[in-house]
């Protein structure tokens, strides 16, 4: 009998014994219904939602401490504004801590005064408005009456005023929302505990907090911290000194107009005014200018055009005179410059961004300014603005002048007259 295939395979390749028998053909790889799941694939699965989980945590708790964090940023600028008075203090032998507590006393007590008399101002005015109102509005019923030939009468008006279901509305609208405003002035109070607690602890340990983030750090970075440290209380500092002395100018001048116009409450306006047009920013000179204007339109129309005119020329002289003298070496940054970061600053944080984006954007540009490499300039028309350069042929000038000699008529210079080109 013939032997098959596989015993004539066997009997070509003996098994030596104790080897192990030859493998077979390679199993192909099972697809279908029963085929098995990689191993590596259930442990990325897990990986995956252990990401989106820490991802999803991060999210939620950064929104939940989010308010904390802007406030850590305004009193790390408060501290930043605060350091060179606390520096001079404790370089004449204050301690640091003591420094601290009377300058943050100081700016305490004169914001304390400020709101007290802006409040009894605001008072009188409220009071002396609404003791007049009876009058003014006879005198608005009065002119109606005769210009539109109506009979209006002010009791039928305060009848229907009273009785009318507007009033009912605002004032069960005003009685449920008193819950809202009370607990938005205990955050409001909470708030600033919480800037002034951080802000006191950034000035008073500042060369701790200093030596705490340098030591974590190769000595090479350590330098590069602190001098970015010195940068941004220099610029911070400067940025509200200066502001300090523009209001102060600004205060004065409003103050002699209001006192020669004889408008009451002139100082606490002229305060008003010093503080609301330099602290805050954009607006602040419009805000600042529309209280006395009010103020004073009550004494008189004709003395609210007087302010009206007064504020916007005093605007112009500070623009272009006082602002450029006072911050050309303190916070050196372009107009257009400041405007943008004010309004990046309000898009990203709200009133804080628009607080804090100058200095920040002055600190960054010094910062950049003091590593990024600058090279001199060549004398070329072109960067003074001017068309006609290198190969850019004859000027505006020139070419009317070539026009002007080629006219009818005209006297054509000759070679070697004086004058000639």
């Amino acid at each position: 009998m013939a032997p098959t295939d596989e015993t004539g395979q066997a009997a070509r390749h003996p098994t030596t014994p104790g080897a192990p028998p030859p493998a077979g053909p390679p199993t192909p790889p099972i697809s279908g219904p029963g085929a098995r799941m990689p191993r590596w694939l259930p442990r990325a699965m897990v990986l995956a939602l252990t990401l989106y989980a820490v991802f999803q945590l991060g999210n939620w708790a950064f929104h939940q401490v989010i308010g904390l964090l802007i406030n850590v940023l305004i009193a790390f600028f408060l501290a930043l504004a605060v350091e060179p008075a606390v520096s001079w203090m404790a370089a004449r032998g204050v301690r640091r801590g003591l420094g601290t507590f009377l300058v943050f006393l100081g700016v305490l007590i004169a914001a304390a005064g400020f709101v007290t008399l802006l409040g009894s101002m605001l008072a009188g005015q409220i009071i002396k408005i609404v003791e007049d109102f009876p009058e003014y509005l006879d005198s608005v019923i009065n002119w109606i009456n005769t210009h539109f030939h109506t009979e209006l009468r002010r009791v039928d008006i305060q009848e229907g005023l009273l009785r009318s279901d507007w009033l009912r509305n605002y004032v069960q609208n005003s009685a449920t929302g008193v819950l809202d405003v009370s607990a938005q002035v205990l955050g409001g109070l909470f708030q600033l505990l919480t800037i002034g607690l951080f802000s006191f602890y950034f000035a008073a340990d500042g060369p701790r907090l200093r030596r705490t983030v340098c030591s974590l750090l190769p000595p090479a970075r350590q330098a590069e911290v602190l001098r970015a440290w010195e940068i941004a209380v220099n610029k911070t500092g400067g940025y509200l000194y200066s502001r300090g002395l523009m209001a102060l100018a600004s205060g004065l001048a409003h103050y002699v107009l209001l006192e020669f116009l004889e408008v009451p409450y002139a100082p606490v306006l002229a305060v008003w005014v010093g503080l609301v047009s330099q602290f805050i920013p954009t607006i602040g000179t419009y805000l600042a200018g529309a209280l006395p204007m009010l103020i004073a339109f009550t004494v008189d129309p004709w003395y609210a055009l007087w302010v009206l005119i007064f504020v916007v020329i005093y605007q112009q002289f500070e623009n272009y005179v006082l602002q450029p003298k006072l911050t050309s070496k303190t916070v050196d940054i372009h107009p257009a410059v400041a405007f943008g970061s004010v309004v990046a600053g309000t898009a990203l944080l709200g009133a804080v961004g628009a607080l804090i984006a100058i200095p920040a954007v002055a600190t960054l540009q010094a910062f950049l300014g003091a590593y990024v490499r600058r090279y001199d300039v060549t004398d070329d028309p072109r960067v003074l603005g001017h068309r006609g350069g290198p190969g850019g042929g004859p000027g505006a000038l020139a070419r009317v002048r070539g026009l002007w000699d080629r006219r009818p008529g005209a006297t054509r210079p000759r070679d070697g007259d004086i004058g000639t080109s």
